[in-house]
Order: C-alpha cells, then sequence, then structure tokens
C-alpha cells in the first residue's frame, strides 16, 4: 500500500448523505444521554456517509459544517503536509466523536481529518450541535467530558513524539485507541492492519510488526486475524520496556 496522500472530495457528507439505521444509532453514545424529544431532534438530523480509504472528511482552512463521529472504519488527524513533513496526531477508532471544540468556536478547522480505510461517518450539523449546548443536560456533560479527555489524550501524545523506544510508541498509540470514552465501540479488539497502524505511528510496517511482536511476548497484547486483542490496557498506558 503506498503512502496515502489527500484527495479533493467536496463535502462527502452532503454528497453520499444518508439516513442512519437503527444499528447504527444504537453505536452513537451521546444519544443515549439526551431525554427522548433531543434524541430525536438529534436522529433526525443526523446523516451518515461511507468514505473511502485516503478521502478526506474535515481538511485544514474549511469552516466546520458538522461534528463528526465514527460508526466503523479508522480514522487518522494530521497536520497539512503543504509546510513539511506529515505529523499524525491521533487516530480515532470506532464510536470516536471529534472536533467538538472546533465546532464549539466555529471556525475553520486546523486539521486534517483522513480515512485510513472504507469507513462510514456519521454527522450532526452544527446548528443541531448549538441547539443541543443550548437546551440539553446530557449533552453538555458529554462533551464537557469528551474535551477533558482530549486535552489529556493530546498532552499523552506530546509525551509519545518524545519516546526514543519504537516498542512504547506503539504501546502508547494503541492505548490512545482503546480509550474508552474517546473510542467507546472498540471492546477488547481493534480491528486495524500492521500497515495501518504504522501510518498511525509514524514507523515502517517492519518496525511496527517487530513491536508488535514484543508487546506480545510482554502478555500486553495478542495479535489475532484482522486486529489485536488489549490483555492489558494499563501496561499500554504506562508500563515500561
Amino acid at each position: 500500500m503506498s503512502p496515502i496522500s489527500p484527495t479533493q472530495t467536496g463535502s462527502i457528507l452532503r454528497e453520499r448523505a444518508r439516513p442512519p439505521t437503527p444499528q447504527e444509532l444504537a453505536q452513537i453514545p451521546w444519544l443515549q444521554r439526551l431525554s427522548e424529544s433531543e434524541r430525536q431532534r438529534a436522529a433526525d438530523a443526523l446523516v451518515v456517509s461511507e468514505v473511502q480509504v485516503g478521502e478526506t472528511i474535515c481538511r485544514i482552512g474549511r469552516p466546520v459544517t458538522y461534528w463528526f463521529g465514527l460508526v466503523d472504519g479508522l480514522l487518522k488527524m494530521s497536520n497539512d503536509d503543504s509546510q513539511g513533513p506529515v505529523i499524525t496526531f491521533t487516530g480515532v477508532a470506532p464510536g470516536g466523536w471529534f472536533g467538538e471544540g472546533t465546532v464549539l468556536k466555529h471556525e475553520h478547522y486546523r486539521y486534517n481529518i483522513q480515512a485510513l480505510r472504507k469507513s462510514h461517518v456519521a454527522g450532526l450539523p452544527v446548528a443541531t450541535f448549538d441547539w443541543l449546548i443550548d437546551h440539553s443536560l446530557g449533552f453538555n456533560r458529554f462533551v464537557m467530558h469528551q474535551l477533558n479527555e482530549r486535552l489529556g489524550q493530546f498532552i499523552a501524545a506530546r509525551e509519545i513524539d518524545r519516546l526514543s523506544n519504537p516498542d512504547l510508541r506503539v504501546a502508547r498509540n494503541l492505548a490512545a485507541l482503546f480509550h474508552p470514552l474517546l473510542s467507546p465501540n472498540v471492546g477488547g479488539i481493534l480491528r486495524i492492519t500492521q500497515q495501518e497502524l504504522a501510518y498511525l505511528v509514524g514507523l515502517s510496517r517492519q518496525r511496527v510488526n517487530e513491536a508488535l511482536s514484543t508487546l506480545s511476548a510482554k502478555g500486553w497484547i495478542r495479535v489475532e486475524y484482522g486486529g489485536l486483542r488489549v490483555l492489558d490496557l494499563q501496561a499500554l498506558r504506562s508500563g515500561e520496556l
């Protein structure tokens, strides 16, 4: 698989939007925090679109129009490669919602969000997001917790950037993808290939394979067909090799 470069896709949600299925609605964690009337209003506004590998959902400099969440697939958040090498800030795993800070401030995007595989992305229009902020205590609590956890995630990301041990870099990045609030639908196993993980970590696929072997030997993970199972999340977060 060759390195991914952003593609000009226009507004993917507008071009391919469809209503979410009942199964997809059941996978949106914050809907359960709303009252019945609030939940119905949100469900009526939500749309889902299919995104192909390499397509960009959010692009630096574009105005925010939706609050996005990943129903299934895998995304990465990165900087603009026009000013130098691409730096991946974080990955987005199933169940993760992102960009709430940008939506709250009605800003232009300061990062790119790109699909590492074919994915289904949900979008809540900014107007409905604003309405929920104004009317729903449960929604406000969810967004507040999201922002707090996101701050911790990016502090941890800065620490990961300083790690010289590639095995620990892989461990810390895996721990971030298994975050129970930011990626609530991952569960015990993450469907990810070694090449996809390499894109997120910034290492070669071969070096990621070596790191996974080390982590497996430590009993922190188990490599399974099509994905990885975490056996010791705390060790991935803070363990030493």
